[in-house]
């Protein structure tokens, strides 16, 4: 069963359209219940589907890794994804998801794939403050209507910040080098749905010098820009005098980076603001991707000298 999953050009021009699409699979019952609801991930993240194969227990491994597997010659750690948010498979672990996040691969084991759908992002809301706490959105999947099915749609970098602890080089002025200095009155305008994300790129920030407005959509951020073109205006300003760069990340609900980015480059008030994506989509198809909606640099994921240098050069052209 080693699915392909799509061709890649034609899951990209999707992004045209602030559409993306979902693979839904089932982790088991959830805490407390019969119920065995839906989880998604984005299909951008996946590298393929197999059927369970192999698993070599590691000894003295972290708590919910069951081990590796040897998929094509590489060894992947194996997460045991129903462990980590709690659910209880009566199927069995049957399906292995390799999925290529931030700069890293790693496969999670899952008890069943249902299918693929493909949805804009404002059927995705924001899933902060109602409870779970590795859950970044929640997806409706058949449109607005009031019995529509939901899917959670899992923080993956929560996840593996927590399963797969690596060390952290320390986010310190003297880590990532010389200040970054903006002209007197600007901000960087950031954007991003993980909290765990934010929390970094606000060290970050902070380590740079920079003040900053942090936001959790696109469409926040989207809507705090507008906010401040009129402020600039009626100070008889510009929008670029308030804002010195935007840094997005591409996975939002409401509006994702992509559909952000090309808003801000299509519009006479905004094009001239420089856009950074931060983001964990990784690979040649993702990165090469952003620049045709205009943005002005890429930088995975998280590596907090390389974004100060990153912001660095396009502020300084």
């Amino acid at each position: 069963m080693n699915t392909a999953l799509h061709d890649v050009d034609e899951r990209t021009n999707l992004t045209a359209n602030n559409k993306f699409e979902l693979l839904l699979f089932r982790l088991g019952e959830a805490p407390g219940t019969d119920r065995r609801e839906l989880f998604g991930i984005n299909v951008f993240k996946v590298r393929e589907i197999l059927v369970m194969p192999t698993i070599t227990a590691m000894a003295n491994a972290p708590a919910n890794v069951m081990g590796v597997a040897n998929i094509r010659g590489q060894i992947i750690p194996v997460i045991n994804l129903p462990a980590v948010v709690g659910c209880v498979p009566k199927r069995g672990l049957t399906i292995l998801m390799v999925t290529e996040y931030a700069r890293t691969t790693q496969a999670f084991a899952v008890e069943e794939v249902d299918e693929i759908v493909r949805l804009e992002w404002n059927q995705v809301l924001a899933a902060e403050g109602n409870g779970g706490g590795l859950v970044t959105s929640i997806a409706r999947l058949d449109g607005n209507a009031e019995d529509t099915r939901l899917a959670q749609v899992l923080d993956v970098e929560q996840i593996l910040r927590d399963v797969l602890p690596t060390a952290q080089e320390e986010i310190t002025p003297q880590s990532i080098g010389t200040a970054v200095n903006l002209p007197k009155g600007s901000i960087i305008l950031a954007a991003d749905d993980s909290p765990v994300a934010r929390s970094m790129i606000e060290q970050g920030l902070k380590a740079m010098g920079t003040p900053y407005i942090m936001t959790k959509t696109g469409q926040e951020a989207w809507d705090r820009l507008q906010s401040i073109a009129d402020e600039a205006k009626a100070e008889g300003k510009t929008a670029q005098d308030k804002v010195a760069l935007v840094l997005t990340d591409l996975e939002m609900p409401v509006m994702d980076g992509f559909t952000l980015t090309r808003n801000i480059k299509q519009d006479q008030r905004f094009k001239s603001i420089p856009v950074v994506i931060h983001s964990s989509l990784t690979g040649t198809a993702n990165e090469g991707h952003v620049k045709t909606v205009g943005a002005d640099a890429y930088v995975a994921k998280f590596v907090a000298k390389e974004l100060a240098s990153t912001i660095r050069q396009v502020l300084a052209h």
